[in-house]
């Protein structure tokens, strides 16, 4: 805008013949009057701005407020033996026990089978359990939102195996923690905003064959397994979580088979999860439920025995049952427990004076935990 405003007033200078002691002034003026041209426009602009136009000034965006939310969990599911035909229909394939798991916002089974039709059965195990993609499809279609493969099943077909678990995940795009093509992925948490909570679930197992511990767990450049006997490398895990998230979860395979009451290595463990900052600690391993309860504000269940499986005494492994917590932020509200007896290897909800009993002997397990009945 300075030039036209130049070359106007040369024109009418020279027109005016005026004489050549003053153009030196004259230009000065000039200057300084065409300088200031910008700046009284844009301030005539600023003047003239409408509210519409001020309306339209980004403001930053309200945080979400958060709400309580629910996550249930269930114990161990394979589908062998008896339970593999309930695979020809997976959207029936949990049965009734589906309905409790679809009311949570959450909810999380712990899968012990490595998901492949084929590989080689870990050398020397008594017991190799392995399972179609077909089995993923039946957690999605059951309400399940997340499973963790971190067990000592989760390999039982060694490193072919492995690769076609990894496969199956991939195509199926159900989420799964415990287990990855190395070890960042392996630890690596299931995260989901829910109600306005960032939830953050690693999964990772303390039970491992002796002879499978190197060969099974995941390192910087090798597949396998979230491993807690690397308690460093768990660790570590949860306080990264702890950085970006409104609730932790670990999900553990732990304990000691038919053993009532948590083991040493559980009781170790749990406070220092809960020191580098898990809300909640929950697993099995032991086919028989153990007690769960509060550590200071933290919610441990050291137990969830057998689910989705094949073997079911009455008495001792075929009792199971949903574990509903309701949560907000990093505070436990509520737990809620929703027996069950497995008939023909799945779960069936109890009712009547049959499940007040049964809820009272979950709560009685809590008397050797250590654990509290509130926070």
């Amino acid at each position: 805008m300075l030039e036209p405003c130049k070359a106007g007033f040369e024109r009418k200078w020279r027109q005016m013949r005026i004489p050549r002691a003053l153009p030196v002034i004259a230009v000065v003026g000039l200057l300084a009057a065409c300088s200031a041209v910008p700046e009284r426009q844009l301030q005539s602009k600023e003047v003239a701005a409408t509210p519409e136009q001020k309306d339209k000034t980004p403001t930053a965006k309200p945080t979400p407020e958060r709400a309580p939310f629910t996550i249930a969990f269930g114990g161990d599911v394979h589908f062998e033996g008896m339970l593999r035909p309930r695979l020809n229909n997976p959207r029936t394939a949990l049965g009734p026990i589906a309905s409790v798991l679809r009311k949570a916002d959450l909810a999380m089974v712990n899968l012990e089978t490595a998901i492949t039709t084929g590989g080689t059965p870990a050398p020397g195990k008594q017991f190799t359990f392995r399972a179609p993609a077909s089995a993923l499809t039946a957690l999605k279609a059951a309400g399940v939102d997340v499973a963790s493969m971190a067990n000592n099943h989760g390999m039982d077909y060694m490193e072919t195996g492995l690769a076609d678990s990894l496969a199956a995940i991939k195509r199926s795009k159900f989420p799964i923690v415990g287990i990855g093509a190395n070890s960042t992925q392996a630890y690596k948490p299931f995260r989901k905003t829910v109600n306005g909570n960032r939830v953050a679930i690693i999964g990772a197992t303390q039970v491992m064959d002796a002879e499978f511990i190197t060969s099974w767990t995941a390192t910087a450049d090798k597949g396998g397994l979230a491993s807690a006997k690397n308690e460093t490398a768990l660790l570590r895990a949860v306080r990264q979580a702890r950085k970006s998230s409104d609730t932790v979860i670990v999900h553990l395979h732990w304990g000691t088979e038919m053993q009532k009451c948590p083991n040493q290595a559980q009781l170790a463990l749990a406070p220092k999860l809960v020191a580098a900052g898990a809300d909640v600690v929950v697993g099995g391993h032991a086919h028989i439920l153990l007690g769960s309860g509060y550590l200071d504000d933290a919610y441990v269940s050291y137990g969830m025995g057998n689910f989705v499986f094949y073997n079911s005494n009455p008495a001792t492994t075929g009792r199971t049952g949903v574990l509903t917590l309701t949560i907000k932020g990093r505070k436990i509200l509520k737990d809620s427990w929703t027996p069950a007896t497995i008939q023909g290897g799945i779960p069936i909800p109890m009712a009547g004076s049959a499940r007040t009993q049964a809820v009272a002997d979950w709560k009685a397990l809590r008397s050797c935990t250590g654990l509290a009945a509130r926070p």
